[in-house]
């Protein structure tokens, strides 16, 4: 009698776990720490003047685009939220294009966002070390140097960690969220507190709010601007889709907790500032919270900016994990290296997608200027959320009968289309600028790349021997493939 397969539920298990395959193991808290961690960074705590400086110090208006920007960004997370549920893989933005509009627009964000994410991040690591070195030095600048390999240190750091476990990554992001959230709790509760206790004078200011001189269109589009900047990150979670729990479930479940939760706790950290501050006062302060810190609690206004400090890491850690997850989708799909989308074969995490983003981002700190060279590239940002918001319309049409557990009103996605296609062309319209043809002509570069390389498949045969020297190097293994090793 022939030997057959064996199914004892051991050996079922014991393959089951051998199997090489990202993890669900992000869950409900997670994500929503995830979602927070990745919106709230320095500029709740520093600066939220852009907003009040571009709506001319009125109170009213200021505060109407802090709550119209993070409508916006609802708006835009419960489109994400469809598509993230309706189709749970790595990639974000990039899988969701991929699908809805067709591989060489998702090349050409991939190809934008393999240069931009990074420099963002080195961008963070510089302002985080920059925090964390200044205390020591007083009224003097700490050193470049200093500040330059304690970034490196950090992104290093949050690279390995987020390469080596999925489950401490995560823990990481729960904390830090947890801590800056207690930051701006403190600011908050303390508004609160002294706009009760305050009597008529705390009050006057919010209740002639629309007192003050008018913005015009062009500067309510700057402040709008400006909110819209502070609630960036909201679209982090469908980078992780592929590993949360119960996706269908959970995605919008933490989208609707998470992004509402962040509109209220601005909205109250404002009314904080404006109870304590003058709008003179908020405009013209280099760090409003630490301002608001020496009026309010001078005994312990050091927590605040080590509270920029600990933000700004959380912010950094979800940016980490989350550029990780793109760059292993773009892989999977032929855009990048094939080594890139491989998983390590003890803690199936994308251990080489996240030394490819460590290692371009640590490029951008070495010689930091070449990170301003990446703000023009900020209407790319905004882009592709629109091609991601055209994408869930197309798929409505041409692939009516897919699952989705959750639908977001049709509306929405069209006015997103709309509201993002105008914050690509406003700046450019209203402030041409070279850098910005220079921008979009370095997007329009990724033809090269994309017509040899991916549409006629050039291939060269001694890449594959580098890959197979790095994949045993780094003990890797293709998804789906199978190991001895066991997955967390």
């Amino acid at each position: 009698m022939g030997k057959g397969k064996s199914n004892d539920p051991k050996d079922v298990k014991r393959k089951e776990k051998a199997k090489i395959e990202l993890k669900r193991n992000i869950g409900y808290l997670d994500g929503v720490s995830f979602i927070i961690g990745s919106i709230v960074g320095a500029g709740i705590f520093v600066s939220p003047t852009g907003v009040l400086k571009h709506s001319l110090l009125n109170v009213g208006v200021a505060l109407t685009i802090w709550i119209a920007s993070g409508l916006v960004s609802l708006m835009g997370s419960l489109c994400y939220a469809e598509l993230g549920a309706a189709l749970p893989f790595s990639g974000g933005e990039y899988s969701h294009i991929k699908r809805g509009l067709g591989s060489l627009p998702a090349f050409m964000f991939i190809w934008t966002s393999t240069f931009t994410k990074p420099a963002s991040n080195a961008a963070r690591a510089l302002l985080f070390a920059e925090y964390a070195t200044q205390p020591f030095y007083g009224i003097c600048p700490a050193p470049e140097a200093l500040k330059k390999c304690l970034a490196l240190a950090v992104l290093w750091s949050l690279g390995v960690l987020n390469g080596c476990s999925v489950k401490m990554a995560a823990w990481v992001q729960t904390v830090f969220t947890l801590l800056k959230m207690m930051a701006l709790s403190v600011i908050a509760v303390g508004g609160i507190v002294l706009l009760v206790g305050g009597g008529k004078e705390s009050l006057a200011r919010f209740e002639d709010a629309f007192s003050s001189e008018m913005p015009n269109p062009s500067e309510v589009a700057e402040a709008f601007f400006q909110g819209l900047y502070a609630y960036g990150g909201w679209w982090s979670l469908n980078y992780m889709a592929e590993e949360m729990k119960n996706p269908s479930r959970n995605i919008p479940l933490t989208v609707m907790t998470a992004v509402p939760a962040v509109i209220i706790f601005y909205l109250l950290v404002n009314i904080s500032y404006l109870t304590v501050l003058t709008p003179k006062e908020i405009v013209s302060s280099v760090a409003v919270a630490v301002t608001w810190a020496d009026r309010v609690i001078p005994s312990v206004a050091w927590i605040i900016p080590l509270s920029v400090a600990v933000s700004i890491f959380g912010a950094l850690n979800s940016s980490m994990f989350t550029l990780g997850r793109l760059s292993y989708a773009g892989s999977q799909s032929g855009h990048l290296p094939v080594l890139i989308s491989m998983l390590n074969v003890h803690s199936c995490t994308p251990a080489p997608a996240m030394i490819f983003s460590t290692t371009i981002a640590s490029i951008f700190i070495i010689p930091s200027d070449l990170i301003t060279l990446t703000n023009y590239f900020g209407f790319s940002a905004w882009l592709m959320i629109g091609l991601t918001c055209a994408s869930l319309i197309v798929l409505r049409y041409r692939e009516p009968h897919l699952h989705r557990p959750y639908k977001v009103f049709l509306p929405v996605p069209f006015v997103m289309v709309a509201v993002s296609f105008f914050l690509v062309l406003a700046p450019i319209v209203w402030s041409p600028n070279l850098q910005y043809v220079y921008a979009f002509l370095f997007m329009l570069g990724s033809l090269i790349i994309y017509l040899p390389f991916i549409h006629y498949k050039l291939h060269f045969a001694f890449l594959d021997k580098i890959t197979c020297h790095l994949q045993l190097l780094l003990e890797v293994s293709p998804a789906d493939g199978s190991a001895e090793g066991k997955c967390e």
